[in-house]
């Protein structure tokens, strides 16, 4: 092992044979069909027919298994959930149609007027909107704590509390949250632990082996690699999962089965993937640190952040994404960004493309000031999600940016 514990293989369960993450990410969760067929098959179909009348009635009630209507049965989709759900080492997944319909999902479907939660103050943008406006109406109040802090933690908690939910490293300071810590606090509250996995992916970060029950993810990110497709995914327990299946199933909240389809191409590179970028943000970290008209750097990866130590303990690489903070203020910001010629322009991340974005004003947008403030972002915060280009190319195009403020 290397004095960063990073060269660990997991090897996990799936369907009765032992096999490696990167095996799993490649084969899990494939159903051939009979035709022979050596790729996952795309199913474009709305509805499914049946052979009587009789066989149609038994796989509506439940009497026998098969596909009954794509909202809800589809073998793509299937094929994507289980995949994944072996890569995080959990018993089930439920596809959702976006990142954000995979956090409405797991609020609705597990919570319900009365209860409490108990959320990172760091997390993204639209999750403190969905939480403060639209869980509220159902009745579901929210509490913000510092990440870092387990005893601010402990101190949120009330006797109606229901979930914990952290996003871990976070959007987009890089903070880290103790989950193996946090997931002690919840469940001696009999609370649930909620993990946004965005971030890592399985291919660095499992929650489930740290302590979680839940781990959500936008598939739009890393899970695709691309930027092609909007999706989401819920993973965790079969007996949690049934409850968001039935939400995803009553309300809609399905993925596609082309957009599946596209997220279990980007699983066969999502290791690869996310080793290359971890090592590309790495440099660019460092290098950045050097560099005048760069006020601070926040990446994990660095000796200076200042939970490098937990980071090495609870992921297996540290990610692709890094912020910065220029010297001046949201202008200089603007000017360093639009003054890059190659880097894309857009509030996504987990491309293959390099993007850069000023969070404040984009991805954290809906925000109130004061609730940027209480998360750390200020408004010369730039963001950046490193993808696979040459890095004399990616430095060159920051240059460019420096030599503007």
């Amino acid at each position: 092992m290397s004095k960063t514990g990073f060269e660990r293989e997991e090897r996990i369960q799936f369907e009765g044979e032992d096999y490696a993450f990167d095996t799993l990410a490649v084969r899990a969760g494939q159903r051939r069909t009979g035709e022979g067929e050596h790729s996952d098959p795309i199913y474009l179909t709305s509805s499914y027919v049946f052979s009587s009348a009789r066989e149609a009635a038994a796989r509506f009630n439940g009497d026998e298994e098969g596909n009954i209507y794509s909202r809800f049965t589809n073998p793509t989709v299937q094929a994507f959930e289980r995949r994944i759900a072996a890569m995080e080492g959990a018993e089930r997944a439920v596809a959702t149609s976006s990142g954000m319909a995979a956090i409405m999902s797991l609020g609705i479907a597990l919570l319900q007027q009365g209860d409490h939660v108990v959320c990172s103050r760091s997390v993204f943008g639209s999750t403190v909107s969905l939480f403060n406006k639209y869980l509220t109406r159902a009745g579901i109040e929210t509490s913000y704590v510092d990440p870092t802090d387990l005893d601010d933690w402990r101190a949120a908690i009330k006797p109606n509390t229901k979930m914990l939910f952290m996003e871990t490293p976070s959007n987009p300071l890089a903070e880290l949250t103790d989950i193996e810590a946090v997931s002690k606090i919840a469940h001696d509250h009999d609370a649930l632990l909620a993990v946004d996995n965005c971030f890592c992916t399985p291919a660095l970060q499992q929650p489930l082996k740290l302590g979680a029950d839940i781990v959500i993810h936008s598939a739009t990110k890393y899970l695709d690699g691309q930027g092609r497709c909007v999706g989401g995914v819920v993973v965790g327990s079969d007996k949690l999962m049934e409850e968001i299946f039935g939400y995803v199933r009553t309300c809609g909240a399905c993925l596609s089965p082309f957009n599946a389809w596209n997220f279990l191409k980007g699983l066969e590179t999502l290791k690869l993937r996310m080793t290359a970028q971890s090592q590309a943000a790495m440099e660019l970290a460092q290098w950045l640190e050097q560099q005048t008209g760069i006020d601070k750097v926040y990446y994990a990866g660095l000796e200076s952040h200042p939970q490098h130590a937990l980071a090495l303990k609870q992921q297996s690489g540290f990610g692709g994404v890094l912020s910065f903070e220029v010297a001046g203020d949201k202008d200089a910001a603007f000017d360093f960004i639009d003054a890059t010629e190659m880097l894309s322009i857009t509030g996504n991340l987990g491309d293959v493309k390099t993007t850069i974005t000023h969070p404040g004003t984009t991805t954290h947008g809906r925000m109130s000031p004061e609730e940027r403030a209480d998360a750390g972002i200020k408004d010369n915060l730039i963001r950046v999600s490193v993808g696979l280009e040459d890095m004399d190319d990616i430095k060159a195009d920051l240059l460019r940016g420096l030599a503007v403020i």
